[in-house]
């Protein structure tokens, strides 16, 4: 017991639901800015050799701030997670290491390329285990993102699916550049930043059949009344401007540097992050 509140294990899912999203209210601006500016910092400093090596790329330190920045989205899907989006995610997780395992030994689909840093336990030594907590919320918030964007008009399957996937391309034209500058990986072939073309052709292929996924697997109708519920569903692909952008902004990455504040100018439009710093923890402790 502290402070007189005593703590229990949730009583059913619901109730953990419930306490999960008021974890993530209660400590919104450290998981969607905090952490990943941290991260952007120490990330720039274990690439320029500024920490040494039990710190520098410490991949449980990576991990666990990635799943940290993954917080508001786990508790806007959780609820939506019946057998049919269970199903979807275990068939997108054997495609997601199947392919990439296709990709570091033959090179297709997105060019030849080696990872440079230690992301954690390694699937028969060669794939990140940890691999769906880095690319699934890429795919799942450019779904949300448009779903809040074009409202109505992304009932049209075509304009939908379309849109999303474009949005995909978009997030990894920031991503793949600053993972190259700071050295997660490395292509034989650089074209655009260090990455070669054929990475997104790759990713046309990976992010399709990851949308078709998860808009097969959940119940739209139920992600839209999450995204009402959820103001903080999706602080994570703020947390995704703020890590990616930094990263590319230090290297003189013009380009992805200005498709993430083009990233960011949409979730501006979304009118989701005017909350109140006051009534967080940290702002509590701030302004006390």
């Amino acid at each position: 017991m502290a402070d007189g509140v005593s703590w229990s294990l949730p009583r059913d899912r619901h109730d953990a639901a419930t306490r999960l999203d008021a974890l993530v209210r209660e400590h919104r601006f450290t998981i969607a800015v905090v952490f990943p500016l941290v991260g952007a910092v120490t990330l720039l400093a274990s690439a320029e050799g500024l920490l040494p090596p039990p710190l520098a790329f410490n991949p449980f330190f990576v991990l666990f701030g990635t799943l940290v920045m993954r917080l508001p989205l786990v508790a806007g899907v959780t609820p939506l997670l019946d057998r049919k989006a269970t199903v979807a995610l275990v068939a997108l997780t054997l495609y997601s290491y199947g392919i990439e395992l296709i990709g570091v030994r033959t090179g297709w689909p997105y060019g030849e390329f080696t990872y440079g840093v230690d992301l954690g336990p390694m699937l028969f030594g060669e794939v990140p285990l940890g691999l769906p907590v880095f690319f699934f919320p890429l795919v799942l918030n450019a779904y949300l993102l448009v779903l809040l964007l074009f409202g109505e008009r992304a009932e049209s399957t075509p304009l939908r699916l379309l849109a999303t996937l474009a949005t995909v391309i978009l997030v990894d034209l920031v991503l793949d550049p600053g993972a190259v500058g700071i050295g997660f990986w490395a292509y034989d072939v650089q074209q655009f930043y260090g990455v070669p073309w054929s990475n997104y052709l790759g990713w046309l292929l990976s992010g399709a059949v990851a949308v078709l996924c998860f808009d097969l697997g959940f119940d739209r109708a139920g992600l839209r009344r999450r995204l009402e519920e959820c103001e903080f569903m999706l602080d994570d692909l703020v947390s995704f401007v703020l890590l990616w952008g930094g990263i590319n902004l230090f290297y003189a990455n013009w380009i992805p540097v200005a498709l993430a504040a083009l990233l960011g100018a949409g979730l501006l439009k979304t009118e989701r992050f005017d909350f109140d710093l006051s009534e967080t923890r940290l702002g509590r402790a701030v302004w006390r």
